[in-house]
């Protein structure tokens, strides 16, 4: 399978890099959760939008992931997963394995408008002190807990979605992240039926003062019942994060 998406990579992109998380959204988790034994193989493409003073562009990042659902109940649901990141330098190359896992709670399981509800962590590993600036950007070790809630809304009186709303917190490792290791996760999603029920569009924010805080928002394209191909962006929101990022993101589904 890894290599399968490899192959795909390659194809579909021109530069060598990729990206993979528990499910997510565009850089932050999403409420939902992995069904039970549906595994999940994405590959998330993050490169420059510019270059720099020398006229060349930083490497980008590599991170393949696979997660994979593990509770047989429909209303409890639980995803595990393991990543493997590699930016083409010091210092996600010299630790380039993580973790993650998120246990979840679907939308209306228990009552008609109740949310979906998940508690989770990622990137994790062992946490590792940040004596250099750029540690703080080591993705492995940060050990990002997190909470969200999530739900989708309809237009007063209408039929018509809103879309799905979802919030919540996280709290990382302070020898990764330092003292801003807290933050805020913040999304929107929907699916764009009125044009094709495989579109479906979402922005997402994330705060906290460390390399992973930004803005992100993206389309993506349900192009075969099992695959699909985001295309987005990402502003990084603290200016030692660089420059911003465009993203392109395969992701792939199987029993």
């Amino acid at each position: 399978m890894k290599r399968y998406v490899l192959v795909m990579v390659s194809i579909l992109l021109t530069t060598a890099t990729a990206n993979a998380t528990p499910s997510s959204q565009i850089w932050i988790p999403s409420p939902d959760v992995q069904p039970f034994l549906l595994g999940h193989v994405g590959a998330d493409n993050y490169f420059r939008n510019q270059h720099d003073d020398a006229g060349e562009r930083e490497p980008n990042v590599l991170q393949l992931g696979l997660t994979v659902g593990i509770l047989p109940f429909e209303k409890l649901q639980l995803e595990i997963g393991g990543d493997y990141l590699t930016s083409a330098g010091n210092p996600n190359d010299r630790y380039p394995w993580s973790g993650n896992a998120k246990l979840g709670i679907p939308e209306n399981a228990f009552f008609g408008f109740s949310p979906s509800l998940a508690v989770g962590v990622y990137n994790a590993g062992k946490p590792r002190k940040s004596p250099e600036e750029n540690l703080s950007f080591v993705r492995s070790g940060q050990n990002i807990a997190y909470a969200l809630g999530g739900k989708t809304f309809p237009f007063p009186g209408t039929a018509f979605s809103l879309g799905r709303f979802a919030g919540g917190y996280y709290h990382g490792s302070r020898k990764a992240l330092v003292s801003g290791n807290t933050g805020l996760l913040l999304s929107w999603d929907r699916s764009m039926a009125e044009i094709s029920d495989k579109l479906w569009v979402a922005v997402d924010y994330m705060g906290g003062n460390n390399a992973n805080a930004a803005l992100s928002y993206g389309i993506a394209w349900r192009f075969y019942r099992k695959a699909s191909l985001l295309f987005g962006y990402n502003h990084w929101r603290r200016a030692f994060a660089r420059d911003d990022t465009f993203t392109v993101q395969l992701d792939l589904d199987f029993r």
